[in-house]
């Protein structure tokens, strides 16, 4: 999930004990993301994907974290084809054969949060739509090798930015860099500072220290970098109908390395 903006000196850190904590909530996270995947099949609503999400987290003995925060009254957000985030779960939105999804989840465990976001194909999809997925994939792991003690905030973003770069010489193609949303520090809240872009120049920002911890989230598009809020006041939507992908993990800095805390099982 998408929010938050302020800065301060270093990025906000965790001990070991805790970083484990939130691996902990993390791998729920990771489990209801591959428990949805396997459910979201054609004629599927999305409202029976937030219930499967929902069902492992609770089962796993941890609560979702999206649900009822800021009024949102689901546990996933989902968002198909040109919704960029914040698609709200219902009966009436029922996947079909091509639809191109984002599905963004969360889940608190011991006080701790895991957040993360996954796009996948539902059956076959074109060949423009899996390439904006992947490019979206890769731009999020340029972000995850930035996080490296020493390095500033910005260099996090100025990484993914790059990797969508480096994406779009790779396909032949241009993607849009959502403008305005972007990821965030995490830890005893969902959603903490500092706001990180996806997107700028270097060398900028709080310092990244062993144990900081950063939610990191591109969002591309097959168009515009643009978007609007439907009526729901939740459901952000690309300006131009162009499809849209979103991928997310919980990230730690640690001295061997960034360190994934929303692992999936295989």
């Amino acid at each position: 999930m998408v929010f938050g903006r302020k800065q301060k000196k270093v990025v906000p850190f965790r001990t070991a004990g805790e970083l484990d904590a939130m691996a902990a909530a993390g791998a729920i996270v990771g489990k209801a993301l591959v428990a949805v995947r396997a459910t979201a099949k054609p004629g599927v609503s999305t409202l029976e994907l937030d219930e499967v999400a929902e069902q492992v987290i609770r089962d796993a003995g941890a609560v979702p974290s999206f649900k009822g925060y800021h009024g949102f009254p689901a546990s996933i957000c989902s968002s198909v084809n040109d919704r960029v985030v914040h698609g709200i779960p219902t009966k009436d939105d029922v996947l079909a054969e091509g639809d191109l999804v984002s599905i963004d989840c969360g889940a608190i465990l011991d006080g701790w949060h895991g957040d993360s976001a996954w796009t996948f194909g539902v059956g076959e999809i074109i060949e423009a739509d899996r390439l904006l997925s992947e490019a979206t994939k890769l731009s999020m792991e340029a972000g995850i090798e930035a996080m490296v003690p020493g390095n500033r905030l910005t260099d996090v973003s100025h990484a993914i930015e790059l990797g969508t770069r480096a994406a779009e010489r790779e396909h032949g193609r241009a993607y849009g860099i959502v403008d305005g949303y972007g990821g965030h520090g995490i830890g005893r809240q969902m959603h903490m500072d500092p706001f990180l872009a996806n997107e700028g120049a270097p060398g900028k920002g709080p310092k990244l220290v062993v144990g900081s911890v950063l939610a990191i989230e591109p969002m591309l598009t097959l168009g515009t970098t643009q978007t609007r809020v439907l009526d729901d006041d939740w459901t952000v939507v690309t300006e131009d109908g162009t499809r849209a992908a979103h991928w997310e993990h919980t990230v730690a800095v640690t001295e061997d390395g960034p360190r994934i805390l929303t692992l999936r099982p295989e």
